[in-house]
C-alpha cells in the first residue's frame, strides 16, 4: 500500500492512456530473494505481496504537531499480478470511525533502472499521487517522493519490512529536514488470508446515488480482440503505417469507479505489453486515463475528459520531439460487440489534428464452462 498523504486520504470525507490508449508521445509459492543491490533484477521483489490480506492500520491524526492522537482501522487488501508480476494492482478497503474507505495502489517495475514506482489513489477523488520510487535491499523496500503537505514541501518515505510468507509491515513517514529525521505517521500490519472470507455488507454496499459519468466505461468490461494501426513517424508528413494485432482485458475496480485495461499486441516491433488505469473523479465527473508500458514501468501524463452522446474525448499536453503538443484520445463507434478509438496530435492548439493511432476492437465471446 503506498498511502500518499494517507493523512488526507484517510479522513474519509466521504496506469495508450486509455486502452492502447493514448500511447503518449510515442506512438511491474516461493518468497523472492529481494535484491541485494541497485543493479540486481528486482522484478520479483513484490511477489510476497500477492494474495488477500487482513490489515490493521494505525494513523497519527496530526503530523508535525507534537500530538500523539491516533486512530485505528481494519480492512482487507487484495493484490493481483499484472504483466506476469512486473506490475501489481492492489485494492484496499477499510472501515474506521469516519466510515468506509477505498483505495488502490499500482506498482510498476522499471527494467532499465531496476526500481519500482508506487502509485496511490483513493476513490473519493480519483486522482493519482506523486509516485514513490525505490527498491528492495536485504529484504527491506524503501520508496521516496516529495509532496506538499500542509503547504510545505515534505519528503515522504514508505517502507515494506518484516516480510514473511504470511505477514509483513508497511510504514509511512515524513521529513522536513532533508531526510535527517523522520516522523512516522501511518503503519499497517498485514496477515495473509488463507481461505475466502465473507465481505461485510458495508464493503459491498453500492452508493445510493451514482454520479453522472461513473458508468461510462461499463461497456468495455470483458475481453476483446484488437487490431491497431500506428503511424510510424507522427508530425513528419509520413504516410507509413504499421499494423499490430492483440488482445485487451478490461476489469472493473471499485465497483466500476475505476478499471484496469491490460493490452498485449504483436507486430513488426515484437511483443508489446501496455496497461491503462482509468479513475473516475466524482466531484468533476470526469475520468483520468493513465498509461504505462512494460518496457518503461512509469505512468504517462494523465489524459482527462468525459463521454458525451456516446463519444469519449480525453486530452493532455506533452513534449513531443521537444515541442509541447496537444494529445487527444477518442472512443467512438461504441456497440455491444465492437468499438473504435483513435489518438491524434495537434501542434496548433487544437485547430488541426493528425491521427497517428487507430484501434478497432471486437468483443470475444464468453468462454464456455468446462463440464
Amino acid at each position: 500500500m503506498k498511502l500518499r498523504s494517507l493523512l488526507g486520504a484517510l479522513t474519509l470525507t466521504s496506469g495508450l492512456s486509455a486502452i492502447t490508449l493514448a500511447l503518449p508521445a510515442y506512438a511491474a509459492g516461493q518468497l523472492p530473494s529481494m535484491s541485494g543491490g541497485a543493479t540486481a533484477d528486482g522484478r520479483h521483489d513484490f511477489d510476497f505481496n500477492l494474495g488477500v490480506w487482513k490489515t490493521h492500520i494505525a494513523r497519527v491524526l496530526h503530523p508535525f504537531s507534537g500530538s500523539t492522537e491516533s486512530v485505528e482501522i481494519n480492512g482487507t487488501v487484495t493484490v493481483r499480478k499484472v504483466w506476469d508480476g512486473r506490475a501489481q494492482l492492489e485494492e484496499i478497503e477499510a472501515d474506521g470511525p469516519k466510515g468506509h474507505w477505498e483505495s488502490l495502489t499500482l506498482f510498476l517495475y522499471n527494467p532499465q533502472s531496476h526500481q519500482w514506482t508506487v502509485n496511490f489513489a483513493n476513490s473519493s477523488d480519483g486522482t493519482l499521487s506523486e509516485p514513490a520510487i525505490g527498491e528492495f535491499r536485504n529484504g527491506r523496500g524503501e520508496f521516496y517522493d516529495q509532496e506538499m503537505i500542509n503547504g510545505k514541501a515534505t519528503l515522504v518515505r514508505v517502507v515494506w519490512s518484516d516480510i514473511t510468507r504470511d505477514g509483513h509491515r508497511f510504514e509511512q513517514a515524513f521529513s522536513r529536514d532533508g531526510g535527517r529525521t523522520w516522523e512516522s505517521n501511518f503503519s499497517a500490519m498485514l496477515s495473509r488470508v488463507t481461505a475466502p472470507t465473507a465481505v461485510s455488507g458495508n464493503a459491498m454496499a453500492a452508493p445510493t446515488v451514482v454520479p453522472a459519468g461513473q458508468r461510462d466505461f461499463d461497456w468495455q468490461f470483458g475481453n476483446w480482440k484488437i487490431r491497431m494501426s500506428r503511424l510510424e513517424h507522427p508530425l513528419s508528413g509520413s504516410k507509413t503505417w504499421t499494423e499490430l494485432t492483440g488482445r485487451v482485458a478490461v476489469r472493473k475496480v471499485w465497483d466500476g469507479r475505476a478499471n484496469l485495461a491490460e493490452i498485449v499486441a504483436d507486430g513488426p516491433s515484437g511483443h508489446l505489453e501496455f496497461l491503462s488505469l482509468r479513475l473516475f473523479n466524482p466531484e468533476a465527473r470526469q475520468w483520468s486515463l493513465n498509461f504505462a508500458s512494460s518496457d518503461s514501468g512509469t505512468l504517462s501524463t494523465p489524459m482527462v475528459g468525459e463521454f458525451k452522446n456516446g463519444r469519449g474525448e480525453f486530452y493532455d499536453q506533452e513534449p513531443i520531439k521537444g515541442r509541447m503538443t496537444w494529445v487527444r484520445f477518442v472512443f467512438t463507434n461504441i456497440a455491444n460487440s465492437s468499438s473504435r478509438d483513435e489518438q491524434a496530435f495537434s501542434e496548433d492548439g487544437g485547430k488541426s489534428w493528425e491521427t497517428n493511432w487507430i484501434n478497432n476492437q471486437t468483443r470475444e465471446p464468453p468462454q464456455k464452462a468446462v463440464p
